[in-house]
């Protein structure tokens, strides 16, 4: 597991404002419950979850705290109730990111946090004003949905091309917050056509949970790709049996159309922690660094958002009407004029973009 410094207390304590006030908008006298894995679970430490519970009782907040288990076990029946009763709850706990693309219509606010850790909350990563990062997330949105060609490519020989389709659905994105704010709307994929290098691991996108839910691959593979179906693997026979044998096996458990590439997205945050794959669990490590511009990711398996097999880039380039807007995984607002406004007209999206 990946070791983060120690955190600043004064940064802890503006960094969960950001959580509490400028993401979920709560105001003194609200109700929140904040449902927590427990730290032996290795995702979130405790000294996060406190430091969030004391600002939010110190900003009047009447706070609960409900214990929740890992989404792959049974939840206990007050867990349970909360989960259907609870108006506010922010989410230290990975059972708030499953059916993050539902239909919605809880009452009150549900944030899912991604910063595991104090020391992530307390970096850049949980302090840049959240108000920015949403006003910049969606100028990247309107970029990509209105190119008229998007490339990807990557180190290990990804080139893959196209475009969004118009839908009439609009812009497809999750109905519980998420804290940190770090990536764009997914991108359909169904206008996508080429090949993409996998490569390390295949591993899950955090929607549903199945066993096993990382896939270690011993060689890379090529997967083929047709207006965002996959047509077929190119690699090692070995290494292409075992991933169909995992298609197969995920498909059938959910019910879902294996082969649909349904969308992607890269990293939007520069202080998003990136840490090595080697010596991590990679289903930890896929789904905590995905908000870094150097990790660009596919959402596979099933025509329902997000689809359930992950595929990782590392250090793409994805080039928007000509122009590199992430450059071997270096995010380049400045490039495009429509990005630079919003990123010159506050300082704290300056400072995070320097140049």
């Amino acid at each position: 597991m990946d070791r983060p410094t120690a955190p600043d207390a004064e940064a802890l304590a503006e960094a969960a404002r950001n959580l509490l006030v400028s993401c979920a908008e709560f105001a003194r006298g609200d109700r929140l419950e904040i449902c927590r894995e427990d730290a032996r679970h290795g995702w979130y430490d405790a000294a996060v979850v406190e430091a969030v519970a004391r600002e939010a009782e110190r900003l009047g907040l009447s706070v609960s705290l409900c214990e929740v288990l890992p989404p792959d076990m049974a939840q206990p029946q007050v867990a349970m109730d909360t989960l259907a009763t609870a108006g506010n709850i922010v989410f230290f706990a990975r059972i708030g990111d499953q059916d993050r693309f539902g239909a919605g219509g809880a009452r009150g606010r549900r944030v899912m946090v991604y910063a595991r850790n104090a020391a992530d909350l307390a970096s850049d990563f949980g302090r840049v004003p959240h108000p920015a990062m949403r006003h910049f997330k969606a100028a990247v949105d309107r970029l990509l949905f209105a190119a008229t060609e998007i490339a990807i490519t990557c180190p290990n020989g990804t080139a893959l091309s196209g475009r969004v389709h118009a839908t009439g659905a609009g812009v497809a994105d999750t109905t519980v917050r998420r804290f940190p704010l770090g990536v764009p709307a997914p991108v359909p994929a169904g206008g996508f056509s080429g090949r993409v290098a996998l490569t390390d691991s295949l591993t899950p996108t955090g929607n549903s949970c199945y066993d096993p839910p990382v896939l270690h691959l011993a060689a890379p593979v090529m997967a083929e790709i047709r207006d965002g179906r996959i047509t077929g693997f190119d690699g090692d026979p070995a290494q292409v049996a075992r991933i169909e044998a995992h298609y197969a096996r995920v498909s059938l458990r959910l019910g879902l159309d294996p082969w649909v590439v349904h969308s992607w997205h890269a990293g939007l945050h520069p202080g998003c922690r990136f840490f090595a794959q080697d010596g991590s669990d990679r289903d930890y490590w896929s789904n905590t660094v995905f908000s870094n511009p150097r990790v660009l990711h596919f959402h596979t398996c099933g025509a329902m958002a997000p689809g359930e097999i992950s595929w990782n880039l590392i250090d793409a380039t994805v080039t928007v009407d000509g122009t590199p807007l992430w450059q071997a995984g270096m995010l380049r607002p400045r490039a495009f004029p429509a990005l630079a406004a919003v990123v010159e007209a506050d300082q704290a999206l300056a400072r995070l973009f320097p140049g």
